[in-house]
């Protein structure tokens, strides 16, 4: 009994930490959003350079975001997920550099199949850690809603008036759901 009871506050100790962690990442995640949202209002449509600049970005912040992410969470729970996340976001990073030779649309049609593939890790992490830490509806709507806007961004690619600037509201509401997680999570971490 007793052994049970220690192993029971432990798992609730490695719970409490690791969604304090995870709070603290996902406030870092919404500034970056946020600072990206801005910027790519400012400056996308102004300079083709720069904009080319801030779509490679997002997904390679996305590997440093996902690493974050792994070295958060404590336990035995499988990390899998998430190192699959960093891979395709290390792949995505690469293939949007290469698209923007041929195109926006190519490179818009890249980053919806990442925003998809990402869109559906995130929202099997957030089901996996819905029992665990609570919290967890913000990511879980998040990972759906990215599933709807990476396919509306293949469907649209073509489409003149989609840019680069098109990005941003995707982006603004992964900043929203990253801080609401984050409050969300407070009750967790105490």
């Amino acid at each position: 009994m007793t052994s049970t009871f220690q192993k029971d506050v432990a798992t609730e100790g490695q719970a409490a930490e690791t969604a304090k962690s995870l709070r603290i990442l996902y406030f870092v995640r919404a500034a970056f959003s946020i600072s990206w949202v801005i910027l790519v209002a400012l400056l996308a449509k102004t300079s083709f350079g720069i904009a080319c600049t801030l779509l490679i970005i997002y997904p390679a912040w996305d590997v440093v975001g996902t690493f974050l992410d792994i070295r958060s969470q404590r336990g035995s729970i499988s990390k899998m997920p998430q190192y699959i996340n960093a891979a395709i976001s290390a792949i995505t990073t690469v293939a949007v550099g290469l698209a923007l030779q041929k195109g926006v649309p190519e490179a818009l049609i890249v980053f919806g199949v990442w925003a998809i593939l990402t869109g559906l890790i995130q929202l099997i992490l957030g089901l996996r850690r819905r029992k665990l830490l609570g919290g967890q509806w913000p990511m879980i709507i998040s990972g759906g809603q990215s599933i709807i806007g990476g396919t509306s961004f293949i469907l649209l690619a073509h489409d003149p008036t989609m840019g680069i600037t098109s990005l941003a509201g995707y982006a603004a509401f992964g900043a929203f759901y990253y801080l609401l997680a984050a409050f969300r999570l407070g009750k967790s971490a105490n």
